[in-house]
């Protein structure tokens, strides 16, 4: 196993399988996956900053799951499918960084508070930052949270499902605040522990 690779239970799963199966028999390749996770995800934060109501949180919600999957699909159709590619790990990378500023922007947005929304995305930028200047010191990548990419997405899902049921009732939109500061506070705290970790394995003695 890739030590340097993010643990996903759901890569055993039938339905995972499955479409890996079919992906790779359909010649799609794991790049062009990657980059139709940002369209997810900017269908979804368009929706969350035109409006904030029901619909637009269920568009939302799809466009984080749909997210995900492309996220779990492309490293699974690389690795498992043998469609690895000399720029795989910029594809890897860079696609997830920019679906996570959209939709923390557009979370930041749809609070009212898009500053807030800005910082989020620039930490947790930063928590892959600090995770991946780790392997750049030949150490392994942590990818614990608290707040590490499938946190933040089950923390805004989680959101998303609340404010389509605070709308309906009282027609505001508290739940989307405060998922985005627990995701902004979260990654905070995800970058201090990972810095830790960090400097714990430079510091620790080394046996020849």
């Amino acid at each position: 196993m890739d030590e340097n690779r993010r643990p996903i239970k759901t890569r055993s799963s039938a339905w995972a399988q499955a479409l890996t199966r079919a992906f790779v028999k359909r010649d799609i390749s794991p790049n062009q996956i990657s980059v139709l996770s940002i369209g997810f995800a900017l269908v979804g934060a368009l929706a969350l900053c035109v409006d904030q109501g029901i619909v637009a949180s269920i568009i939302c919600l799809l466009g984080i799951q749909l997210r995900l999957i492309c996220n779990l699909l492309d490293g699974m159709v690389a690795i498992e499918g043998g469609k690895k590619s000399p720029v795989g790990a910029l594809y890897n990378e860079f696609p997830d960084r920019i679906a996570d500023s959209l939709l923390l922007i557009a979370l930041g947005v749809a609070t009212g508070f898009p500053s807030l929304g800005w910082f989020a995305a620039l930490v947790a930028a930063l928590t892959a930052y600090v995770r991946v200047f780790g392997g750049s010191l030949s150490l392994p990548q942590h990818f614990g949270g608290p707040m590490a990419k499938q946190h933040r997405m089950a923390v805004m899902s989680v959101a998303l499902v609340l404010n389509a049921v605070e709308v309906f009732y009282l027609e505001t939109h508290h739940a989307l605040l405060i998922g985005l500061i627990v995701i902004l506070v979260g990654s905070l705290i995800t970058c201090v522990t990972r810095t830790l970790k960090i400097a714990k394995q430079l510091e620790a003695p080394h046996v020849d």
